[in-house]
């Protein structure tokens, strides 16, 4: 069986042409607000009956998100809902924000570090990211006292782990190596 996010992708990338730059905001809520709906587990129960059928389906999580989302939208969700892939809708959803981060120029980075950084730690790391990256930062910033020291960058798929435990492991690989 394939990967949720290989199925996702295709979707994310239709529901993002579909979307347009003028309406990505507003896409992106109606998708979260589905997505949340289709992870409540008394629909998530709904989704692998046989006996529910996909248009009700799509009527059910159009109506459990509300009136966010357009005629395009609830096309979009009845389009799942016959293919059986409402259950990859949280995949759709974040595919869907790398896509419009993308398409914006910003990037969302994840730092995890020992300590608490201070304000002036996190303009000079979003500065220097900034640089490197060639997009505007978006820092979201976590503590891990198991690091030691240092820390950890995420920024879609790319992992800088210039912590102190990453550290110590490359030397006891090297040593027992």
């Amino acid at each position: 069986m394939a990967d949720k996010s290989t199925i996702a992708r295709p979707y994310a990338k239709a529901a993002f042409e579909v979307a347009g730059a003028a309406r990505l905001g507003p896409w992106s809520q109606a998708l979260t607000a589905a997505a949340v709906a289709v992870a409540d587990p008394r629909v998530e129960a709904l989704l692998g009956n046989p006996r529910i059928l996909p248009g009700q389906l799509a009527d059910l999580v159009i109506d459990v998100s509300g009136g966010q989302l357009d005629e395009d939208g609830r096309n979009f969700i009845r389009t799942l809902a016959e293919n059986r892939r409402l259950d990859c809708l949280p995949e759709i959803v974040a595919l869907f924000a790398q896509l419009k981060a993308e398409s914006e120029g910003t990037v969302d980075v994840t730092v995890t570090s020992a300590v608490p950084l201070t304000e002036a730690q996190r303009g000079e790391l979003a500065a220097a990211l900034e640089r490197r990256l060639k997009r505007t930062v978006q820092l979201q910033c976590a503590t891990d006292p198991q690091l030691i020291g240092g820390a950890v960058l995420r920024a879609g798929d790319l992992v800088i782990d210039g912590s102190l435990r990453a550290r110590l492991r490359r030397i006891a690989y090297e040593l027992t190596a």
